[in-house]
């Protein structure tokens, strides 16, 4: 008896202590609102586990991470003090999709014995959560470990990699891909086991819930992949460390990896990593409204934002320099270049942006400018014309001597560049993501990077990364007759552009019904009609924008520059009225008292009558650019009508592949 009282005074001390190995102890923390419920179990195994009202998310799914020398975190844990917190602030957003983002979670933080710690946040919308460690030595990480296990066989919007040949087996050569796929809608057991898909990745849930998986905060880490794992679930991959490059891939600009280590990363031993978060949504509409990505990344390292000026580009590769009615060879020169300043300046379009061809090919060399160009004329003709110049880069030619390219374009009047052939997500790819953003601010430079991994909540940490590609962009239409832009582009709003901005370059002024489009690369066209092209610039988050035309084409089209000119690229206020994945989306959006709101459908034309009560009381005219009567047989035809709102509802008619912008004051 005595014996017994004794191990019985033993245990109640432990458990009261917080001291020793303690298995099967559940955690829970709920969301703000009371719906989300996360629960994780201690044990052996750290597993955690998500429901929504009652409606599972996320059956128990374990989470660790593998480092050298046989330590895994979450595995075998002993756990310390455990933590809770409730934060509810508001964010100033420099260039975003509106000017405050509300921070409301709760948290719970899990401090394990052996300098590390687990931490989850909780949010009316969703759930993240991250390790974090405290080693005084750097680490090697093998792996982390990241499953999501559903309780059901769901229907998945999967971005399959589209693999090119390389070195190594097929999983390797998936980790070179440009992140432009679309979307494979499939149940998950029906996934291909050996092809991986990138993030965002969509699931549709029951109750016609949605969960979209994202990460964020994403800095001296690779990115992560998922493929199908047993059951059921979701399993992680992330690209292994290089461990020889070489110069090559697209006109010798990219570095490509000809062999790798057998771990992902090697880090300091102190420091927080990526969060792992899932968006949730209980109708579609929600998640054209998530800030998860932003509000999880880290705040803002560039104390003075004044020097960034967000804006349009004028755009010379989608439309080949295709300009006519001038009296000079149209191509990569300096005649063609003033030709599209002069138009940006006549209708107050920022910058123009020199893209491939300005420097001289295969050498990898930004300092090698081709004899056709002089940069330091046209950068002035600019000037006088309140026009800035943007310059085309590609990754390698960029990274081999970065400060002392952007010192140089600095200083001769240059504001940003468009960084392109990344086409990697490995830790040392990530890695010049970072270092480009800082150099760049160094030198007051904007950024957008093309041929890149989805944005990580960047631009919040570095506000001079204006944009990312990571998409399926309007580029693919001059190459790909198979196209099926106008379903992707009504799926978008609800997968990709969770996780941020993108470039995805609208505008085209040829527009072509499903049945008339025809891939030309030299004089490219849009799948749907006129009125979609403009809702883009609305529904699309973009702070730098492209305008993929022609000048020669848009001065024949005039009304439709007065209104691409005219409307923001960053807002004070964004709210989703309606919409359906992969059918339609309607998007309101403020800049000072103005609201625009933007339209789309896919390929069914459909009548929306919205609801403009979620953005406050609107009384008066509105102006309305809207799809012509014959837009189902000629795609270019719109009109533009000022009608009366009465009773705070607007009634739209779209055509197939059509949209709409209502402007309201």
């Amino acid at each position: 008896m005595k014996r017994l009282l004794t191990l019985l005074f033993i245990l109640g001390f432990i458990k009261i202590g917080g001291i020793g190995r303690i298995y099967g102890n559940n955690y829970e923390v709920k969301s703000p609102d009371g719906k989300i419920c996360v629960t994780v179990n201690v044990g052996n195994e750290v597993k955690y586990s998500v429901k929504h009202d009652n409606t599972v998310i996320i059956n128990e799914s374990e989470i660790s991470m593998e480092l050298n020398g046989d330590k895994t975190l979450g595995l075998g844990g002993v756990v310390g003090k455990v933590g809770r917190n409730t934060v509810n602030e508001t964010i100033h957003a420099d260039f975003y999709k509106k000017n405050e983002v509300r921070n409301n979670y709760n948290e719970l933080i899990i401090n394990f014995k052996g300098n590390y710690k687990l931490t989850f946040r909780v949010f009316d919308d969703g759930v993240a959560y991250r390790f974090s460690t405290s080693f005084k030595k750097p680490i090697i990480v093998k792996k982390e470990n990241v499953n999501y296990c559903f309780d059901d066989d769901y229907v998945a919007y999967i971005p399959y990699v589209n693999a090119r040949k390389g070195d190594g087996d097929f999983l390797t050569q998936q980790f070179f891909t440009s992140f432009e796929s679309q979307y494979t809608i499939d149940s998950i057991s029906k996934m291909d086991v050996e092809r991986i898909a990138f993030t965002p990745l969509l699931i549709c849930l029951k109750d016609g819930k949605k969960a979209v998986i994202v990460e964020s905060d994403l800095e001296d880490f690779p990115g992560t992949f998922f493929r199908k794992g047993e059951g059921n679930s979701l399993v992680s991959v992330q690209s292994t460390y290089p461990k020889v490059e070489e110069q090559g891939g697209h006109n010798m600009l990219q570095m490509v990896v000809k062999e790798r280590e057998d771990f992902v990363a090697k880090t300091n031993g102190t420091r927080d990593f990526p969060w792992r978060a899932i968006v949730i949504s209980e109708n579609d509409a929600e998640l054209m409204n998530s800030d998860m990505v932003y509000k999880l990344a880290s705040p803002s390292r560039v104390k003075d934002v004044s020097w960034i000026k967000p804006g349009k580009v004028a755009w010379d590769w989608w439309n080949n320099w295709n300009i006519w009615g001038v009296d000079f060879k149209a191509g990569i020169n300096n005649d063609t270049y003033k030709y599209y300043i002069d138009f940006a300046s006549k209708n107050g379009i920022e910058y123009v942006i020199l893209d491939e061809g300005w420097a001289v090919n295969k050498q990898a060399d930004l300092f090698q400018i081709v004899p056709e160009i002089d940069l330091e004329e046209l950068v002035a003709y600019g000037k006088e014309r309140n026009v800035g110049l943007v310059l085309w880069a590609g990754y390698y030619a960029i990274d081999r001597d970065m400060e002392h390219v952007c010192k140089h374009y600095s200083e001769m009047g240059i504001k940003g560049f468009k960084v392109d052939f990344m086409d990697r997500d490995d830790q040392k790819v990530v890695d010049f993501y970072y270092r480009m953003a800082a150099m760049a601010a160094k030198y007051h430079l904007f950024v957008d990077f093309h041929g890149a991994y989805k944005p990580t909540g960047l631009s919040r940490t570095y506000p001079n990364v204006l944009n990312f590609e990571g998409v399926y962009g309007l580029e693919q239409s001059k190459w790909d007759d198979n196209l099926h832009q106008v379903d992707y582009e009504c799926m978008i709003p609800y997968i990709r552009m969770v996780a941020g901005n993108l470039d995805y370059t609208q505008g085209a002024m040829d527009n072509a019904t499903k049945y008339h489009f025809k891939a030309i690369y030299t004089n490219p066209m849009s799948q749907g009609t006129r009125c979609r092209q403009l809702a883009e610039y609305v529904i699309f988050e973009s702070p730098f924008n492209m305008m993929c035309d022609s000048p020669t084409k848009y001065i024949q089209n005039q009304e439709c520059v007065d209104f691409i000119a005219s409307v923001p690229t960053v807002w004070d206020e964004t709210v989703a009225l309606d919409g359906k994945l992969g059918e339609y989306a309607v998007i309101a959006r403020r800049k000072g008292d103005t609201w625009y709101i933007g339209a789309i459908t896919n390929w069914k034309a459909r009548s929306i009558e919205i609801d403009l009560n979620m953005i406050g009381r609107i009384n008066g005219m509105s102006r309305i650019y809207q799809d012509g009567v014959n837009a189902n047989r000629n795609a270019e035809d719109y009109q533009i009508i000022d009608k009366e709102i009465k009773d705070n509802r607007l009634k739209i008619e779209l055509a197939s592949g059509g949209g709409a912008v209502i402007i309201l004051k």
